[in-house]
């Protein structure tokens, strides 16, 4: 295909300049969305064992929650009934609660000994995997404009620039497309290798990439597009205003367990039900949220389907999960959500977006190297601007990295000193994105991305060596990972510090034996001794 090269120009300038302006938030969006993938399972490696109390059998269910509203007025007015593994079969805040992250919440579990008896205990929530997803949504940009949060309009407006960057890089490639695409040209130089895996990996990924960008553009202004649908709907509600009722309900009427557990079945069939969230039971207005989950379907929520519903009436007052009389509007919504969260494919599914949100991040961080090398050759040297973003988006990039990193490590070593830990993890991400951003502008580009590199290698592979520390050293007081998941993260982390360590091995390489007018180049430390004699010999000869 054939096109002019003022109009490939063109798009090429569109492409770079939009990757630029909006790389360095989606970079973080990226890498932390794909560990969201997992945060489930990285909330439950990160909580200890000791501040979950045994399952029970779900006929026991009824005794429990009758022995616990006698005994604890609080869980009168709402309470979580678990129903997985992995969770004390019930429990109910102390402080906090309700949506949000909130870093003081406090919970009391309930459940029953051998002998029937009821038993509690207090814990900490652990908001790791939420901190995580917030960076995500936001990039870590704090504030709120009115009830949005500026990092999530931050990065709707990235995603729209990447959208424009997408197009505009297709549009640039096609004339080469099919001779090029599977072409790694590692003999012609380390730029045209990355040129070459950044174009690789564009293109293959290019469907997944459109889906993300347009649902995070939708996710970022929902509220500007439900103003302009009141275009069309003037003051007409679009959706139905729940209906309030004047009775008050006391839980002394509560239904049993059973029957949510046998209307959650009817609604929403093949599902799995995990928990029932109860909340306001004396009141005019109580309710139950039942979550459900399916691993091969299409759902609302990033890990489940909701059903809510009066707990007295069973009166569904709202339902994620796609029925018939959803009409048009329920599914095209179910699939935006569902799309966004890869939940539609199980395991697999998470995985391959785990691994898509990588590829995502390293567009990015490649985007802006090849941009760095470009004006390089375009100027023959170095200029204050290039050096300014070179040390940028080492220190963003691996900062973030970094920050997650040391949060993670840092998780069973808090829980030692104290059981509210989650202000910690954002002293620990905070501190450590900041510092690797100075760092990177202190000591430039290159000896930056070198010495990240090779921390965040050390801060992955001391992930798993914790762990190890309890067959050596029980005494300490670590908890040892269980399951296949918590050993399955374990295992990642391994790996990560391989790859860390061999690309700062790589960029050690590349800083010292590669072209010498590079950004990325340093000076041989045989060549510096040389030129420290010489101007030394310099000095002693004008002395």
């Amino acid at each position: 295909m054939k096109i002019r090269s003022d109009i490939l120009r063109t798009y090429q300038s569109i492409h770079t300049w939009t990757g630029i302006i909006a790389g360095l938030v989606l970079f973080i969006g990226f890498y932390a969305g794909s560990l969201t993938m997992f945060k489930p399972q990285i909330e439950e490696w990160a909580t200890p064992p000791s501040q979950q109390l045994a399952q029970i059998d779900s006929s026991q269910l009824d005794t429990l929650v009758e022995q616990t509203i006698t005994q604890h007025d609080q869980a009168r007015e709402g309470f979580i009934i678990n129903l997985d593994d992995h969770s004390s079969p019930m429990s109910w805040y102390e402080q906090g609660g309700g949506r949000g992250i909130r870093l003081d919440d406090s919970l009391r579990h309930a459940s029953l000994s051998a002998t029937g008896e009821m038993i509690t205990q207090a814990s900490s929530t652990n908001e790791l995997g939420n901190l995580i997803d917030q960076l995500h949504r936001t990039a870590g940009i704090m504030g709120k404009v009115g009830r949005e949060d500026i990092g999530v309009l931050i990065l709707g407006i990235a995603a729209l620039l990447y959208f424009l960057a997408l197009v505009s890089g297709v549009i640039f490639l096609l004339p080469t497309l099919a001779k090029s695409l599977f072409a790694l040209r590692k003999n012609k130089g380390a730029n045209r290798f990355w040129l070459d895996s950044h174009n690789l990996v564009g293109v293959l990924s290019l469907p997944f990439h459109l889906i993300i960008t347009w649902t995070v553009v939708v996710f970022a202004f929902h509220d500007v597009f439900y103003g302009g649908l009141s275009l069309i709907y003037g003051d007409k509600p679009m959706f139905e205003p729940r209906e309030k009722s004047t009775l008050e309900y006391s839980i002394e009427n509560l239904p049993s367990i059973q029957s949510y557990i046998s209307e959650a079945h009817k609604l929403a069939e093949g599902y799995t039900i995990t928990s029932m969230n109860f909340s306001k039971l004396s009141s005019t207005s109580p309710s139950v949220a039942i979550k459900v989950v399916s691993e091969d379907r299409m759902m609302r929520g990033g890990y489940s389907d909701y059903i809510y519903m009066n707990p007295y009436t069973y009166k569904v007052q709202y339902n994620t999960v796609s029925g018939s009389d959803d009409g048009v509007y329920g599914p095209i919504v179910n699939s935006l959500f569902a799309l966004h969260f890869g939940n539609y494919a199980g395991s697999f599914g998470r995985w391959l977006y785990f691994t898509m949100g990588l590829l995502g991040a390293f567009l990015f961080y490649s985007g802006n190297l090849l941009w760095l090398e470009k004006r390089r050759q375009k100027q023959g040297s170095q200029t204050r601007g290039s050096r300014f973003m070179a040390s940028l988006t080492i220190g963003v990039c691996l900062g973030s990295i970094l920050g997650v990193g040391l949060a993670m490590l840092s998780t069973k070593w808090l829980y030692l000193m104290e059981q509210t830990v989650n202000s910690h993890y954002l002293s620990v991400y905070y501190g450590a994105f900041f510092i690797a951003i100075a760092y990177s502008f202190i000591r430039g580009a290159a000896q930056a991305a070198i010495h990240l590199l090779q921390l965040v290698a050390l801060t992955c592979l001391l992930i798993p060596m914790s762990s190890l520390l309890t067959f050596l050293l029980p005494e300490v007081g670590l908890w040892t990972p269980k399951g296949l998941s918590a050993v399955t993260l374990e295992l990642m982390a391994m790996i990560f510090a391989v790859l860390f360590f061999y690309s700062a091995k790589k960029a050690k390489h590349r800083a010292y034996y590669g072209e010498r007018n590079s950004i990325w180049a340093l000076i041989p430390p045989s060549l510096n001794t040389e030129l420290s004699q010489e101007i030394d010999g310099s000095k002693a000869h004008y002395s």
